[in-house]
């Protein structure tokens, strides 16, 4: 009996690579956007809010290229990440036109 499931296999690597890369960076944006607006204070917190912000991007970028490896080829991993990026910037739309 066969095993019909398909398993990680490693040669999809540089697809999900390029797709954390690419897609991960504005997925990044996005929710380090999200942060900066729903936080207290908003987007006017200050120095340290607008510090914090920045560097925030980095390990949210970080933890998504690590992630990207686990999705079975590299097709999913660009649909499921852009469609993530999809709804990031569309909340994001949406929060700064009703904070605005």
């Amino acid at each position: 009996m066969s095993d019909a499931r398909i398993r990680l296999q490693s040669r999809h690597w540089a697809g999900k690579s390029v797709a954390g890369l690419v897609l991960g960076f504005g997925l990044s944006l996005a929710l380090s956007g999200l942060f900066a607006w729903l936080s207290p204070h908003g987007i006017d917190g200050g120095a340290g809010k607008i510090q914090f912000t920045m560097w925030l991007i980095a390990p949210i970028w970080c933890g998504v290229l690590s992630f990207v490896f686990l999705f079975r080829d590299s097709l999913r991993a660009w649909c499921w990440l852009g469609m993530a990026n999809v709804a990031a910037f569309g909340l994001l739309w949406l929060v700064r036109s009703a904070m605005w």
